[in-house]
């Protein structure tokens, strides 16, 4: 009896301890869930204080007039010190198991599952650890959690910053100097790269040859840092020109060069790393794979173009044939919608979204915020303007909490010291020498002053940093990354908190009104009787106003009477009941500098504007006296002196 008892009791802590197992490691799954959402939401809370300390600094600093540093720089000095604080200051016991086991695969899977004591686990591929030991960072693993995955840049931060880059370009000033622009752009940013890519080649065999490197660094790595390191964004230069009101073809010039530039860097980048020789070397040279290279190229930023502008075309007709202004809230719901489509849309196409959704930017500023209602304009502005500084700030501290966070830099002097030369005979080898040539064609020449200030604004920032970050796996990588980082911050600092200085130094011309400098312009062309747009512009502003204009807005001529009769039907298909109602042409006003035969027509087009609500009482037709230009004498008399001082 006392043995069956005996038994009776053993079988019950056994089937209690089977049950307390599972309990108990569930219990402790749970518990460090809850750790884990602790963190992490300590971490979200460091950030959004971070920007809250940026934003009341800034205003700080804008109360008090202090140009010495602007919200960017503000953003990457509280990122060090955050980064300084979790480095050495904040102390968490580490919660790893070191039990390394061994299998073998020909690949890296990206997931696995594990038979622990007859439970399965499953394990997400973080990255490729070290398979030497070595000594970890100070609170190694809250460092790793302040640390994002590269693509969370790519595909959330970045968008936003771009698509504001494009939406909220000055138009009427972009279109004015888009032959400079896309020189600058394009041609300026090819060569631009390969001169930092020979000059860094150059300094790395240097090092190479005196023991300086601790890994590989091919030629082509070096191209792809001339690639990355290309792309400027000068953004502190631009807010410091706008608050100075600096001279606006100045402005327009290197607004419309980093918003291109950035956008030829991506592509140049990918193309780079696209390279693939046939030979048993993958960094040899060879003619086949560098012209396969230069079609990658040409393909994904021709297709980025191509999507962009088509997504763009699609907004505009849905907005011009439906009645969404009278909802608009629906309105600039289904315009944020279908710009964030064309970024996933190209993504999916295996094409570069950023570039898409730069593009589908300007296609959604030239025509579809002609066709939203007033209160979507100015929703879809102050919304755009709100997310690109959010997530520009963001950038910014992140990038100072990485000087401290990330746990593989790689600091070469000797690499620091040859990438700073590089970056400025790359810059100089694009402003000047275009400069020069474009000079020989451009009736508003641009001076010298205009190109040193030029030369000076080329600063590094969210781009560079991006296309760094995104892949540090190698040595050169790592090394890629860690200079990157050291030449944003100086550049932002130096660079930055130095315009203000460099502006009187070159004479450039401050608080310019943009209608002053509207008048002064018109005043020359009517002087000059024509405007010195090469044929290619003038040629596709005669399309985009008889056709584009027509076809995807309320503006330009009806549609009926540039296409053929045969496409009459057509034609009142795709018109709206607004063109109907309209009884005059609406002007279009992004390009009136581009094509100007005369002062007649360039009267005609100042004096009736779809914007004004009472220039609807201004209708010219044949029997209507032609409009005195009393009103426009002293103004003219007035701003020829202006012309004269000028000259």
């Amino acid at each position: 009896m006392v043995l069956w008892e005996v038994c009776v009791l053993f079988l019950a802590v056994l089937s209690v301890c089977e049950c307390e197992g599972p309990g108990l490691v569930d219990a402790v799954s749970e518990r460090r869930a809850e750790e884990s959402h602790r963190q992490n939401s300590a971490i979200a809370l460091l950030f959004t204080l971070l920007l809250t300390a940026t934003i009341l600094t800034t205003w700080l600093f804008k109360h008090h007039r202090l140009r010495l540093l602007h919200e960017t720089g503000l953003a990457m000095i509280y990122g060090l010190l955050m980064g300084v604080i979790l480095r050495f200051g904040v102390h968490v016991q580490p919660d790893l198991i070191d039990a390394p086991l061994t299998c073998v695969f020909n690949s890296s899977p990206r997931s696995l599952l594990l038979n622990i004591s007859g439970r399965l686990f499953e394990y997400t591929l973080s990255g490729e650890a070290s398979d030497t030991p070595r000594k970890d960072a100070p609170n190694s693993q809250i460092l790793k959690k302040v640390t994002f995955d590269p693509e969370v840049f790519f595909n959330i931060l970045l968008p936003p910053i771009i698509f504001h880059a494009g939406y909220s370009l000055k138009r009427r000033y972009f279109f004015r100097n888009l032959g400079s622009i896309l020189s600058y752009a394009f041609v300026g940013t090819v060569i631009s790269s390969f001169v930092i890519g020979l000059v860094m080649y150059g300094f790395v065999a240097c090092m190479s040859a005196v023991g300086q490197l601790g890994g590989d660094f091919f030629f082509t790595d070096c191209l792809f840092f001339g690639a990355i390191i290309s792309a400027t964004d000068p953004v502190t230069v631009l807010a410091i020109f706008n608050d100075l009101k600096v001279d606006v073809d100045l402005y327009a010039l290197l607004l419309g060069e980093s918003v291109l530039n950035d956008a030829v860097a991506i592509v140049l980048s990918s193309s780079i790393v696209a390279y693939q020789p046939s030979g048993s070397s993958s960094h040899s040279f060879e003619g086949e794979a560098i012209l396969v290279s230069l079609g990658v190229f040409l393909g994904v930023l021709s297709g980025s173009l191509v999507l962009g502008t088509a997504t763009g075309f699609i907004t505009a007709l849905v907005t011009k044939l439906t009645r969404l202004r009278n909802f608009p809230l629906l309105e600039t719901t289904l315009f944020f919608l279908m710009s964030w489509s064309t970024f996933l849309l190209a993504e999916a196409c295996n094409i570069t979204g950023v570039v898409a959704v730069l593009f589908c930017g300007i296609t959604q500023a030239h025509y579809t915020r002609s066709n939203l209602s007033a209160e979507s304009k100015k929703r879809t502005e102050e919304l755009s303007e709100l997310l690109n500084f959010l997530a520009e700030s963001f950038i910014f501290s992140y990038m100072g909490l990485t000087l401290f966070s990330y746990q593989n830099h790689v600091f070469n002097p000797a690499f620091i010291s040859g990438s700073f030369l590089a970056i400025l005979l790359g810059r100089a080898a694009n402003i000047y020498p275009l400069s020069f040539l474009l000079n020989l064609g451009r009736s508003n020449r641009i001076s010298n002053n205009f190109q040193h200030v030029m030369m000076f604004a080329g600063l590094r920032g969210a781009m560079a940093f991006a296309l760094s970050i995104r892949d540090t796996s190698t040595y050169a990588r790592q090394m890629m990354f860690s200079t990157t980082l050291l030449i944003v911050f100086f550049t932002v600092w130096v660079f930055g908190g130095g315009t203000t200085p460099v502006l009187s130094k070159m004479n450039i011309r401050v608080g310019v009104e943009e209608d002053e400098e509207e008048c002064i312009t018109e005043l020359d062309d009517m002087v000059s009787g024509s405007c010195s747009a090469a044929w290619p512009i003038r040629l596709w502003y005669k399309f985009d106003h008889n056709y584009l204009k027509p076809l995807l807005t309320h503006s330009g001529p009806p549609l009926s009477g540039s296409l053929p009769a045969c496409c009459a039907p057509v034609a009142r298909c795709l018109a709206s009941s607004q063109e109907y109602k309209s009884v005059q042409q609406p002007h279009d006003d992004d390009s009136e500098l581009i094509l100007n035969e005369g002062s007649s027509l360039l009267y005609s087009d100042l004096l009736i504007s779809s914007d004004d609500p009472s220039s609807g009482q201004a209708e010219m037709t044949e029997d209507t006296p032609a409009p005195t230009q009393e009103p426009i004498q002293p103004l003219a008399q007035s701003l020829s002196e202006s012309l004269r001082l000028r000259l």
